[in-house]
């Protein structure tokens, strides 16, 4: 993420550079290096190229979209809704959920760096740091002590002492379990109606007809009974804080 954030805060400083040759690299006022356009557009482009990742893995995407293909299973609806509605009430929830974080990025990073108050170094550390502590918040202590046993990270005391090489792999690992314990929790009601109808069919001796066609109109209504969709986004939105 820090890899990122400097890519992205480095190509905007370098956009009001004046472009000349393709690859000519001139030495400034303040001791710095001056890139051409070029060069500006390429790690720019770069920089874009690793925030889809970055948006998926180190926010509260993960969860949300592995639950809902889990809800989406569990009713047995196939495609119903499609992938690109699910991807859209994921991204949609994740901008929910995230935001006070991107508020805290923006104000404390962001503003006194465009406003050339603080330095581009100075704007990464700043920007790190709320994505870090919601990271660190999701994050399990057992996933965690796993990783930092296989990369020998012994000197870390506090949480600040956590690296994000480190925590990036054992906040997406955490995610991942969150977001299966709650899809197996979604899937068990419906089961026991997938249960229920199989058992009726057999014993009325119907055992051609597949118990899906008939547990299917149960299960929607039984979901849209109980307001089905707004208990799971509250659910999910809870769930992080």
């Amino acid at each position: 993420m820090k890899f990122l954030l400097l890519l992205l805060l480095l190509s905007f400083d370098l956009l009001a550079a004046p472009g000349l040759d393709a690859v000519t690299v001139t030495a400034n006022e303040a001791g710095g290096q001056t890139y051409t356009l070029s060069i500006q557009i390429l790690l720019f482009m770069t920089a874009l190229s690793l925030l889809p990742g970055a948006l998926m893995m180190m926010t509260s995407f993960a969860r949300i979209i592995i639950v809902l293909a889990i809800l989406r299973q569990a009713l047995g609806t196939q495609s119903t809704p499609n992938n690109q509605i699910l991807v859209g009430l994921a991204l949609f929830l994740t901008f929910f959920i995230m935001a006070p974080v991107f508020d805290e990025i923006n104000s404390s990073a962001l503003k006194p760096y465009l406003n050339e108050q603080i330095t581009a170094g100075e704007a990464l550390e700043l920007a790190t740091d709320p994505i870090k502590k919601f990271m660190l918040a999701q994050t399990r202590e057992n996933d965690l002590a796993m990783f930092a046993r296989i990369g020998n990270f012994d000197d870390m005391q506090t949480s600040d002492d956590v690296p994000m090489t480190l925590l990036m792999p054992a906040f997406a690992t955490s995610e991942l379990k969150t977001g299966f314990q709650i899809g197996f929790i979604l899937f068990i009601p419906f089961l026991v109606i997938d249960m229920v109808v199989a058992s009726v069919l057999m014993s009325m001796g119907m055992m051609m007809l597949s118990p899906m066609i008939i547990s299917l109109p149960f299960k929607i209504m039984l979901f849209v009974l109980i307001d089905g969709w707004a208990l799971v986004f509250g659910t999910l939105a809870a769930s992080f804080y």
